[in-house]
C-alpha cells in the first residue's frame, strides 16, 4: 500500500491525524513505541496506514488527514494503491506476486532471483541481424527469447494529479538489457512492442491502468556475463510525486526487481548428441561417407558444409564451439564462433544462427591470434566432484603454454575471460603449446561408461604405443609393416630401433603426464578413471623451438556419439589379418559398452595435421542440471 502525501509545514513540531471509518493508524517512535495524540512531529516518526479495501476511485476513501498544531491548514492524504512490479523469483516459469526475494539473486536450489536469456538467436532466415541488435520486435516469437515481467496495481482509477510511474535503470545496466511492453494506444503507428528502457533510454513513464490491472512486459538481456559484467541487472519502477512548479517529482516508493542472465554453457561428449556437422571438400570423399554411415547408423542428424561455403577450410571443430542457453521458460543452443576467422568464418553465422539457434563471439581486436584460439583446444568435462564441491555441468578445459615459459602461445586473453565470466564450468588450463598445433583434443577426450564416474578419460601414451610394439616384436612380429599399403610403410623393427623417436616420445610422455596430473587433482580423478590409448609422437623442429605431431592417425582424436566411437583408422601392424593398435583400443574401450568404428582420415586430414574430432563437430542435448541451481 502505498500513501499518497504533501510535506508539513517547516515550523510544525506536533500532528494529529482524522480519518475515515474504513481507514487505519498508527504512530511509531524511532525506537518502534507507539506515541500518543498529539504526536511529535520527528524526523524519524513512522506513520503506518493500512485499509480495509483499495481504493476504487480517486479520494473515494480519505486516508488519515495530518494536522499540524502550529498550523491550522491540514493536508489531505489522498488514496491509497498496490503496485508491485514482478518476475519469476522462484524459478518455475511462472511470474508470481510480490515475491519478497525478488529484488536480489541467490544461487543454489533453495536460492531465488529471475533468470534473463541474452536474445543472440535471429527470427530471420533471409538478412540476418541478432535479435538483440534488432531496434523493434517484429515477430511474437521473439517474445519467447525474453523474460516476462508484470506490473500489478489494484487501486483507483486513475493517480492523483501530478503522480506518475517510472521505470528507470542504470546507465550500465542500460548496456546490458532492454525492457518492451506492448502499445495501449494507436499512437505508435504499427509498433506492436515499444522499448521502454534500454540502449540510450534510462527512465520512462510506464502507463498506470486503474483498478485491478496486469500490464505484462518483456525483459531481452543484450549481452553475456564476461569480465566487466558480472551478469546481474536491476530494473526499477517508482511512484513519482509533484514537488511543486519549478521542482522535479521525487519518489515516494521504489519496487526493483533483479535478473541474471544466462550463461553460456558447453555440453560434454556423455550428452545426447542432436546432430554432427562436418564440412564436405574435394578430396574428402571417402571420409564423409564414412561419417555419414556412422551418424546415419546411430539415428542422429548430419549437417554437411559444401565447399561454396567452406572453401577448402575443413576444420568444422576449430571453428566453433557448441554451447546453450538455458531459463526457467526457455532455451535454446548457441554456437561461440572462434577468432581463429579461417575461410569457415561465415559458416557459424550464416548457416548455424537462426531461430532459437544463437551466435555469440568474441574479438581479439588488439590481441594476436595463434592456433590455440581454435576450439580443438577447447572442451569440456562430464560432471565431477573434486574434495566435496560438485561441478554438475563439469569443467571447461583449454590449452596454454606452460606456467614458466617466458615465451609461448597463449589463447587469447578476451576468450579466457569470457569462459571464466560464464561461472558455472570453473575452466582447467593445461599445456597443450607442446603441440604444433597446440589443441588439447590432440592428447585427450571424455567417452561414456556405465561405472564409477560415468565416464573414462582417455589420453594418447607413448609408453602404452611401445608398450605394443615391444610385445609384437617380442612375439615374433618385429617385420610386421607400419602404415601397410601406404607409401610411409615401416617395420616394428625399425620403429623400435629409431633411438630419436623414443627420446621425442619420452618428451611427449612427460609433457602428457604433466596434464594428467592436472586433471586428476582438479577432476577428481583416480587412475582407474584413466584409459591411455596406445599413440606415438613425433616431434618437429618449428621457428619457434620443437613440437610434436601424432606419428600416425592420432586414435584420442575420435567423435563420439553415445556408445558410438568415429576412431582415425591407425593403419597399424597388421597381424592374422587385423591391426594390432585397433585391437588393442578396442580391448580397453569395448568392454564399456563402447562401439568402435575406425574412420580412414589418413589422406584428407593426418596428413594435414588433424583427426576425426578436428574435422567434425556435435550439437548436444543440454544437461538436465539447471545451472541457477549451483551452488556458488
Amino acid at each position: 500500500m502505498f500513501v499518497f502525501y504533501r510535506c508539513a509545514p517547516p515550523q510544525s513540531k506536533s500532528f494529529s491525524i482524522k480519518c475515515g471509518p474504513n481507514v487505519h493508524y498508527k504512530v511509531t517512535s524511532p525506537a518502534g513505541v507507539r506515541s500518543a495524540a498529539p504526536y511529535p512531529l520527528t524526523p524519524n516518526s513512522v506513520l503506518i496506514v493500512t485499509m480495509d479495501t483499495v481504493s476504487e476511485t480517486a479520494n473515494d476513501s480519505k486516508v488519515p488527514a495530518v494536522h499540524p498544531i502550529i498550523f491550522q491548514a491540514s493536508c489531505c492524504l489522498g488514496s491509497l494503491a498496490e503496485i508491485s512490479l514482478d518476475v519469476d523469483a522462484d524459478r518455475d516459469g511462472v511470474v508470481e506476486k510480490n515475491n519478497p526475494n525478488k529484488g536480489s539473486w541467490k544461487w543454489g536450489p533453495n536460492g531465488h532471483g529471475a533468470v534473463l536469456l541474452v536474445n543472440c538467436d535471429s527470427e530471420t532466415t533471409y538478412k540476418k541481424t541478432l535479435d538483440s541488435e534488432v531496434d523493434e520486435i517484429n515477430k511474437v516469437s521473439d517474445l519467447q527469447d525474453m523474460s516476462k515481467m508484470i506490473l500489478r496495481t489494484n487501486g483507483p482509477a486513475e493517480l492523483p494529479e501530478g503522480y506518475k510511474l517510472t521505470m528507470h535503470i542504470s546507465q550500465t545496466t542500460s548496456e546490458n538489457v532492454r525492457v518492451f511492453r506492448p502499445r495501449t494506444s494507436n499512437a505508435f503507428y504499427g509498433k506492436y512492442y515499444i522499448m521502454v528502457v534500454g540502449t540510450d533510454t534510462l527512465t520512462e513513464e510506464v502507463p498506470y491502468l486503474g483498478g485491478k490491472t496486469e500490464l505484462a512486459f518483456f525483459v531481452e538481456g543484450l549481452r553475456f556475463p564476461d569480465k566487466d559484467f558480472d551478469g546481474l541487472v536491476t530494473i526499477n519502477l517508482s511512484l513519482l510525486e509533484p514537488c511543486g512548479k519549478g521542482f522535479p517529482e521525487t519518489p515516494i516508493f521504489t519496487d526493483t526487481v533483479v535478473f541474471h542472465i544466462s550463461p553460456w554453457i558447453m555440453t560434454p561428449n556423455t550428452l545426447k548428441p542432436v546432430e554432427v556437422y562436418v564440412c564436405s571438400t574435394n578430396d574428402n570423399y571417402t571420409f564423409l561417407k564414412s561419417i555419414k554411415n556412422l551418424v546415419d547408423k546411430c539415428g542422429y542428424k548430419l549437417k554437411i558444409c559444401y565447399e561454396y561455403m567452406n572453401r577448402g577450410d575443413r576444420w568444422m571443430q576449430d571453428e566453433l564451439e557448441f554451447g546453450y542457453i538455458d531459463s526457467p521458460h526457455h532455451q535454446f543452443p548457441v554456437v561461440l564462433d572462434s577468432p581463429r576467422d579461417g575461410d569457415l568464418q561465415d559458416f557459424p553465422y550464416e548457416s548455424i544462427l537462426g531461430p532459437d539457434f544463437g551466435y555469440v563471439t568474441r574479438n581479439a581486436l588488439n590481441e594476436k591470434v595463434s592456433s590455440l584460439d581454435s576450439f580443438g583446444n577447447l572442451e569440456v568435462s562430464p560432471p565431477v566432484t573434486v574434495n566435496g564441491k560438485s561441478y554438475p555441468l563439469g569443467r571447461i578445459i583449454i590449452g596454454v603454454a606452460f606456467p614458466t615459459a617466458t615465451r609461448g602461445r597463449n589463447m587469447t586473453q578476451v576468450v579466457q575471460d569470457f569462459l571464466w565470466a560464464q561461472k558455472v564450468q570453473e575452466p582447467i588450463a593445461l599445456y597443450s603449446d607442446w603441440l604444433v598445433v597446440g589443441h588439447v583434443d590432440e592428447f585427450m577426450t571424455f567417452v561414456p561408461a556405465p561405472d564409477r564416474k560415468k565416464f573414462r578419460l582417455l589420453l594418447a601414451s607413448p609408453d602404452a604405443g611401445y608398450k605394443v610394439f615391444k610385445s609384437l616384436q617380442k612375439k615374433g612380429h618385429g617385420e610386421a609393416e607400419m602404415f601397410p599399403g601406404l607409401p610411409e610403410v615401416i617395420s616394428v623393427n625399425e620403429i623400435l630401433s629409431d633411438k630419436k623417436l623414443q627420446a621425442e616420445n619420452r618428451y611427449v610422455q612427460n609433457c602428457i603426464d604433466w596434464n594428467r596430473d592436472v586433471l586428476k587433482k582438479e577432476l577428481g580423478l583416480d587412475d582407474e578413471d584413466i584409459i591411455d590409448l596406445p599413440i606415438l609422437f613425433k616431434v618437429l623442429e618449428e621457428k619457434t623451438g620443437p613440437r610434436a605431431v601424432a606419428y600416425y592417425p592420432d586414435m584420442v582424436n575420435m567423435i563420439v556419439l553415445g556408445d558410438q566411437l568415429g576412431i582415425p583408422k591407425p593403419f597399424g601392424p597388421k597381424v592374422n589379418g587385423r591391426c594390432a593398435l585397433e585391437t588393442e583400443v578396442r580391448s580397453l574401450l569395448e568392454p564399456l559398452g563402447l562401439k568402435c568404428t575406425f574412420i580412414d582420415d589418413f589422406a584428407p586430414y593426418h596428413k594435414l595435421l588433424g583427426e576425426v574430432h578436428c574435422g567434425s563437430n556435435v550439437l548436444r542435448e543440454r544437461s538436465p542440471f539447471r545451472w541457477w541451481n549451483l551452488e556458488l
